[in-house]
Order: structure tokens, then sequence, then C-alpha cells
């Protein structure tokens, strides 16, 4: 019991750490990032009166600057560590003695779901209707993780129903990015896409796939997993590392004044 509350009293700790950083990361961010931002554009039917007939059309809506996107992940994960940490914090540790974090989820559903718009964007997807659907492909994916966790509450066996239901949403967002990388590479060369987003493109889905196998790992209660604040201390570093990893490439690639 003493050994367990160590192990939770550390995963608050680091929880507090986790805010530190994603602030600061974030912060840094904000103020020596380029004003560099991308377009958010919208297609719709106009009635051509020559051809009598109705032809698409595009439109710009608005500039989103990118590093407001990947402030943004970092600020939200910030403030999810810190309520953990020090408004939430008896409900944190009563949840992780029932094996499960609703904080997680909730966080993972607004925060990944904003880096996947960033990855879509640096790979051409400007339409509004896909980003969107970028956006909440990805957070119901995270929400389904949601439900994996508070349905096996009540499960004598894992049911993996949730788990499964949300690698098939979160594989789409991939898929539409990928359908845009092809048609780039078909029209114009695979050069004509920079390298950096492909790095960025392969990491992040690696990473994304990470979080996957550390909830099979626990539920399968393979090896250090079979204690549940295990699983937790990896998704607490597997979403730092993420989000550090996209973010400075971004950085690095669009962002460098």
């Amino acid at each position: 019991m003493l050994k367990k509350k160590k192990k939770l009293e550390n995963l608050v700790k680091l929880n507090i750490i986790a805010s530190g950083f994603h602030a600061v990361q974030g912060l840094l961010i904000l103020l020596i990032s380029s004003s560099f931002a991308l377009p958010v554009t919208t297609r719709f039917l106009v009635f051509d009166e020559a051809t009598q007939s109705l032809q698409q059309s595009s439109t710009a809506l608005f500039d989103l600057k990118l590093a407001y996107l990947v402030a943004g992940f970092f600020f939200l994960s910030a403030l999810f560590h810190f309520l953990i940490a020090f408004v939430f914090r008896k409900k944190y540790v009563s949840d992780l003695m029932q094996g499960f974090n609703k904080f997680r989820w909730w966080e993972y559903s607004a925060s990944a779901s904003i880096m996947m718009v960033a990855i879509a964007m640096l790979a051409g997807v400007y339409e509004l209707s896909l980003l969107l659907s970028i956006f909440f492909f990805t957070a119901i994916m995270n929400l389904l993780g949601l439900v994996m966790e508070v349905h096996n509450q009540t499960t004598k066996k894992t049911n993996w129903l949730s788990f499964n239901l949300g690698c098939l949403a979160g594989i789409v967002p991939w898929l539409i990015v990928g359908i845009y990388f092809i048609g780039t590479a078909a029209e114009s060369g695979a050069d004509a896409i920079p390298a950096f987003v492909y790095w960025i493109y392969v990491s992040i889905f690696i990473f994304f796939n990470a979080f996957a196998v550390n909830m099979v790992l626990q539920y399968k209660k393979i090896g250090k997993w079979k204690d549940y604040l295990y699983g937790e201390k990896s998704y607490i570093i597997l979403s730092f590392v993420a989000k550090t990893l996209l973010a400075w490439q971004v950085f690095g690639g669009t962002l460098q004044p």
C-alpha cells in the first residue's frame, strides 16, 4: 500500500513537471515563431450562367497562424496537467486506484485533434469541412478511449469494442492526409511536399499508435503494465514526447523567423 501511495505521489509530481514543460514550450513557440499562416477555405456550388450548370467554387475564409495551433495543444496539455495536480488531485488519484483517468481522454480529445489539424494543413488540407472532420474523428477516437476505460469498470472480461471503434475512427484523418500526399506527388512530384512534412507524418503516426499499444499492454497486463499506474506514467511521457516532437519539427520547417 505504501508503495502504491508513493507511485501516486510521483504521478502527481510528474503532472506538475509536465504542466510546466508544456507551458514553457507553448510560450516559446509564441515568442520566437514567425507569422507563417495557412489559408482555411470552403467549397460550394454556384450557378454558371454561361454553361447553365452548377460549378464548384472555392473561397478563402481566413488565414490561420500555425504557431497558434502548436501553442494551443501545448497550453491545453499544461492546463489539464495543472488541474489534475492541484484542483482535481483527489479525484485523479481515486480514479487511478480504480483503473481509469477521465481527465486524460478529455485532454487528448482536444489537444491531439489540434495536432492532427496542424499536420493536415501542412500536407495541404485547407478545406474547412475536411479540417472539421479530421478534428472530430480524432476527438471521437480519444473519447472512445474514455469509453473503453469506463465501460470495462463493469465487465469481468475486457470488452474491446470501444478500442476497435476508436482505431477505426482514428485511422480516418491519417487516410485523408495520405490521400493528399498521394495526390500532390502524382500531380507535382514527391518533392513538392517538404521532407520535414513526411517526417512529421511518419513520426507522429508512430507515436499515436504507441498510445494504442500502451492501452493494449495495460488491459492484457503484460510485464510492467500489470500495474495500471505504469501505463499512466507511460501516457504522460508519450504525450509530452509526441507534442514536443511535432512542435519543433513544425518550427524547424516553417516557423523559424
